[in-house]
């Protein structure tokens, strides 16, 4: 029997799907990664990519072109000769124009990167969409959010092996699925609520199996917060092996299947 609250659960979540989906066919959003390149202090050139790349120092990376190679440097324009840059641990990298890709240089703790994004990825190019499991209004709980006294910056790992990631967590969420008390260490969103990452039952089988993330808002002031696992999604990850993903945070897996949200995504790269 279909219920006004089911189909306004449905309708929201569509508009919220659609617009998830769109932001991953972005031109050069996380469809469009085609490489992963760890730089060190000697100048490379990759065969995907004009120029030569090198760490200077700690806290720069280096760029040698001539301008027939066609790189365009944020704050110096069209490079003829070499440029630098100093993206932030975390941050978004610094992005450099090559025709119509963008070379993003990311930094992760003390090592640098470039992923190339390219509109022409054929995991972009060959979408098709993020399965789903069926949205049902069982998945939408009622969760407590205990803060911590202080916010603590902890150590998780990475897909990339001997990489780490040090996220805030800002305390806990309980709540409950099918009688049973579930805890996850909530980490803080990235510009306000919470951010759940997590593994269960379903992770490498049939979802990804380095774990999925569902954001909540921000928890009311007696610490109630809505958990609506219809809107767990895949990290980057699950759609690329050019990217650095951090795994949970330790202890943060289920103990039943997650039967909800976004499913493991077909791989036309693989």
């Amino acid at each position: 029997m279909t219920t006004v609250e089911s189909t306004e659960l449905a309708t929201a979540w569509q508009q919220w799907h659609d617009e998830r989906e769109q932001m991953l066919t972005e031109p050069h959003g996380w469809l469009s990664l085609t490489a992963l390149h760890w730089l060190d202090e000697h100048p490379v050139q990759y065969p995907d990519l004009p120029g030569t790349w090198r760490v200077r120092d700690a806290d720069t990376v280096e760029i040698t072109a001539s301008s027939a190679d066609g790189i365009d440097v944020p704050g110096h324009g069209p490079l003829d000769g070499t440029a630098t840059v100093s993206p932030a641990d975390g941050a978004p990298g610094a992005l450099v124009r090559v025709g119509e890709r963008k070379v993003e240089i990311a930094r992760r703790t003390d090592s640098y990167a470039l992923r190339v994004r390219d509109p022409q990825a054929v995991t972009r190019t060959a979408f098709t969409g993020v399965p789903t499991f069926p949205v049902e209004g069982r998945w939408v709980l009622a969760g407590t959010f205990t803060a911590y006294p202080e916010a603590r910056r902890i150590t998780v790992g990475a897909v990339v092996e001997g990489l780490n990631h040090y996220p805030t967590a800002v305390g806990e969420v309980t709540f409950e699925i099918d009688g049973t008390r579930q805890t996850l260490v909530a980490l803080a969103g990235k510009e306000s609520g919470l951010s759940l990452h997590f593994r269960d039952a379903t992770s490498g089988q049939q979802t990804y199996g380095g774990g999925r993330i569902l954001r909540t808002g921000d928890p009311a002031a007696d610490g109630t917060v809505t958990v609506d696992l219809n809107r767990t999604v895949n990290l980057p990850c699950a759609f690329t092996e050019h990217a650095t993903c951090p795994l949970p945070p330790a202890g943060n897996t289920l103990t039943v299947p997650v039967e909800a949200g976004e499913r493991a995504p077909l791989r036309p790269d693989l």
